[in-house]
């Protein structure tokens, strides 16, 4: 067991990971090297700041993040004794979409460089309480089989929305710091189109690896 857990999470990070690099080179990093021209008043082209190293640097934390979230994904299988194929590990990967990108940025939208916001050891507190609320709370509400146990995934999901994130009020159409508004818009939608798409295909490949390793 240990081994095919291994193998899953190591072939399906892998491959996910470089499909993330490759969202990030096409829609976000063009973004955020048009935010640092507005934060350095100049396009930033030596490592890592841009070029060849920054693609590299890029692609190296991309498969990283897609292995550690495979890990995740595959533990998570495993925990609850669940036989996943890759249309199921798409499920998963949407309830892994939900718990660590969707339901964080209800709060904390993703940032570009020289934006203004709140103190970073309050965001990144509020960020790691959502997605652990949002992890067991979606765990309770799909897979237990109690009303209460259900009722009290519920409270999880939204409970870190009404006690609220930590903010920087900015008036509509005001530029973020040194960003243009609407460039940030522009930055938070690839960020969450490219991400979900992330977790469909790694939670796709997930189901898809953890049937074959049993196989083979």
């Amino acid at each position: 067991m240990f081994a095919r857990l291994m193998l899953t999470a190591l072939a399906a990070g892998f491959v996910a990971g470089v499909f993330l690099w490759g969202g990030h080179m096409l829609k976000t990093t063009p973004l955020i090297l048009a935010a640092e021209v507005y934060e350095t008043g100049a396009a930033l082209e030596t490592a890592p700041g841009g070029g060849f190293e920054r693609a590299g640097f890029t692609l190296l934390t991309d498969v990283l993040t897609g292995i550690g979230f495979a890990f995740l994904l595959c533990g998570a299988v495993s925990l609850f004794g669940r036989n996943v194929d890759w249309h199921q590990g798409m499920v998963w990967g949407l309830c892994g979409f939900a718990a660590f990108f969707a339901a964080p940025s209800l709060g904390l939208a993703p940032e570009l460089p020289g934006m203004q916001a709140a103190d970073l050891a309050a965001r990144q507190t509020w960020w790691l309480g959502t997605a652990v609320a949002t992890a067991v709370g979606l765990g309770l509400l799909f897979l237990s089989p109690g009303i209460h146990f259900k009722a009290l995934g519920a409270v999880l999901i939204v409970l870190p929305h009404i006690i609220g994130a930590p903010s920087h009020d900015i008036a509509y159409g005001e530029a973020v710091g040194k960003v243009p508004a609407e460039l940030a818009s522009e930055f938070a939608i690839a960020v969450f189109v490219v991400t979900g798409l992330f977790w469909i295909v790694l939670g796709g490949l997930v189901g898809y690896f953890y049937n074959r390793f049993e196989k083979s």
